[in-house]
């Protein structure tokens, strides 16, 4: 057993001078720190002027395209696919998947997220490199049947489920059709009674573009949420990403499925000059998750950065300050994942999994320390993440991917030469 000490802090509450208990892949007990003599406590990590946090759960992500980080700039986001990123993809090799995924969930992993939830080619190499780090993984293999595109032939994406159901204690399938201009009624259909079958997750772009939302209403006379209707797949088990043009009555309906909706506010600033109906769809009732998207539009895999845009962009675009509160989306960042993903995380709770982080705050910006969730959202960096905890074991501490015995530096040392 060991234990975690400093400012314990999750969703619902802030416990200064605490220690979080720790013994095999769960949190035993929460406990004031002068009590934790009375526990056979192996070893202590922390202290005084430390932040012991939930995991953050990066609910949509595509850790490979790190590779992609910088090209197709400052185009919309159907340009930037159709001329920039899938040409690129389609010369995407296993090898390269695998070294660029690693470095892709590395610096994830390294900047507070356990958990990630891929959307992506490949994913079996992707699912293999997860289970060598040591990160809680949803992995979907991209599926389409209305764009020509090899990698996402719809049979791959049943053939990796079936090879990943049940297979790995940390790495779980799921199913990811790519998006509803992208993928038929008929596969929707299929793919629904699949997940049903299985009780799989949904993993799918929602509304992320404008001519996303033309398409589907010129093929099926439907919104996007309507056509996720109609294919029987919008429910507690779907999580739909960006929902960027989702009308008011899309939002009605999506918000009394029980369906998520992942909030990629950088992402779709920078790609649509536009974030989605989040404060409606909250305040409607919607579970709301946090995805970094891709180091490509975004440029760094950090959920503290996520987080930052989040609160900020919501308040410009609803032009009001009180809408996004800090506490607010710090339980997106952490809970709204979990909730999504249905793991047992998200909070600091004996029985909870132990996928924690631990926060360097002996810097000047935690000061004065009064208000723990704006030093959070507004002040924290990856970089101030010391200690990385999954399912009970260290990951990462001080530099290191304990797994691995690689720093983010060696890594990126051994992706050198293929650049050069």
């Amino acid at each position: 057993m060991f234990a975690l000490i400093g400012t314990v802090v999750d969703a619902e509450k802030v416990l200064k001078n605490h220690a979080v208990l720790v013994d095999g892949t769960e949190v035993i007990n929460v406990i004031p720190r002068d009590k934790l003599g009375e526990y056979g406590v192996d070893e202590i990590y922390g202290g005084e002027g430390y932040l012991v946090l939930p995991g953050l759960v990066n609910t949509h992500t595509h850790v490979a395209m790190a590779k992609l980080r910088g090209l197709g700039e400052d185009l919309p986001i159907e340009r930037w696919l159709k001329e920039v990123i899938w040409p690129t993809e389609l010369t995407w090799t296993p090898e390269e998947i695998r070294r660029w995924a690693l470095l892709g969930m590395a610096e994830a992993l390294a900047n507070g997220s356990t958990t990630i939830n891929d959307h992506y080619f490949f994913a079996d190499e992707i699912a293999g490199t997860a289970r060598e780090l040591g990160i809680r993984a949803f992995i979907g293999q991209t599926v389409m049947d209305l764009v020509d595109f090899p990698l996402a032939e719809p049979e791959k994406g049943f053939k990796f489920f079936k090879h990943w159901e049940g297979k790995d204690e940390l790495v779980k399938p799921a199913l990811a059709p790519h998006a509803t201009n992208t993928v038929s009624l008929e596969l929707m259909r299929e793919i629904g009674a699949f997940a049903r079958e299985r009780n799989a997750l949904l993993h799918v772009h929602l509304s992320q573009s404008r001519e996303e939302v033309r398409t589907v209403k010129e093929r099926y006379g439907l919104t996007p949420v309507e056509y996720l209707a109609e294919a029987g797949v919008l429910h507690e088990n779907l999580i739909g990403v960006h929902g960027i043009y989702l009308s008011d009555g899309e939002v009605k309906l999506y918000s009394q499925s029980g369906a998520t909706l992942v909030h990629c506010s950088l992402s779709m600033a920078k790609l649509e000059a536009r974030i989605a109906p989040i404060i409606e769809l909250y305040t409607a009732g919607t579970n709301i998750a946090l995805g970094n998207d891709s180091p490509n539009p975004v440029g760094v895999m950090d959920m503290f950065t996520e987080m930052r845009f989040a609160a900020v962009l919501n308040k410009v675009w609803r032009k009001r300050t009180d809408v996004a509160s800090t506490r607010e989306v710090f339980s997106w960042a952490t809970i709204g994942g979990a909730s999504a993903l249905k793991l047992k995380a998200g909070l600091i709770k004996p029985g909870y999994l132990a996928d924690l982080v631990l926060i360097n705050a002996r810097k000047p910006q935690f000061l004065p320390g009064e208000n723990v969730y704006s030093h959070l959202v507004y002040s924290t960096r990856g970089s101030d993440v010391e200690l990385v905890i999954v399912n009970g074991e260290i990951v990462y501490r001080n530099g290191v991917f304990t797994k691995l015995g690689k720093t983010l530096e060696e890594l990126w040392e051994e992706l050198r030469p293929s650049e050069r």
